[in-house]
């Protein structure tokens, strides 16, 4: 994605490695970038389109772009390169609100999921990414999936059994696991031992991620660059 409105943002990183900024636009790199993205379309035998005279402000493309898509994959390193702003992780978080179809966040080098990790709070939001992912996804869902529930304030999960009927319908190994710590502190040494996990949550919200997975715990994890990330909003 080429930026069009430099007033929403100072630069927008582009797929497949380019980046452009407000002070010119490579399009030797954007060239490159499309050509790559073809060549690895055509010999994975992948129907693809590219969209080059795209109009209007970025929020705007996103939003219509996504409008008529499944699915949105971008890259997490290249959309945290703005670490020298004033507002880290402001494209991410742009991104993520503008999206109207659920995102994939990859990390630069990763393997392919064995395992799935379903985070759940008891909202409708968290529900509805775990039945997008199941639909989107129903080949992974025959792997071991982890469903998981952390709040200091209830000790039981929010209707369990209605939760527990619906995963079970498309999650077949599913185990189900209330979390006695502090997600925000020590979820990421948890996941760590789970091999190849993608992380499954529901939507971002701009000062939080719902009970469980708040906007310290999503960003550090992005950053971490270890997992892919599956977000969908309603």
């Amino acid at each position: 994605m080429s930026p069009v409105d430099y007033s929403i943002v100072w630069g927008y990183p582009l797929p497949l490695g380019g980046y452009a900024d407000t002070e010119s636009e490579n399009a030797d790199t954007i060239a490159e970038n499309i050509a790559c993205f073809e060549t690895l379309c055509r010999e994975n035998e992948i129907e693809y389109k590219v969209h080059k005279e795209e109009e209007g402000s970025i929020a705007d493309i996103i939003k219509k772009e996504t409008r008529f898509a499944d699915l949105l994959i971008i890259s997490g390193s290249l959309f945290y390169n703005d670490a020298d702003s004033e507002e880290p992780g402001y494209y991410m978080r742009h991104t993520l609100h503008e999206a109207e179809c659920p995102v994939i966040i990859l990390p630069d080098h990763y393997e392919c999921p064995v395992s799935n990790i379903l985070a759940y709070d008891g909202s409708a939001d968290s529900v509805y990414a775990i039945k997008q992912f199941a639909y989107l996804f129903p080949e992974w869902c025959n792997r071991k999936t982890y469903l998981v529930y952390a709040n200091a304030k209830n000790k039981d999960i929010p209707d369990r059994e209605l939760i527990e009927e619906l995963a079970r319908r498309h999650f077949p190994y599913l185990s189900m696991d209330k979390l006695e710590f502090d997600p925000d502190k020590y979820f990421n040494t948890w996941v760590t031992d789970k091999e190849n996990a993608i992380i499954v949550t529901g939507a971002y919200e701009r000062s939080y991620l719902s009970e469980l997975v708040k906007k310290s715990f999503i960003a550090e994890t992005i950053e971490d660059h270890r997992f892919p990330i599956f977000i969908a909003h309603q």
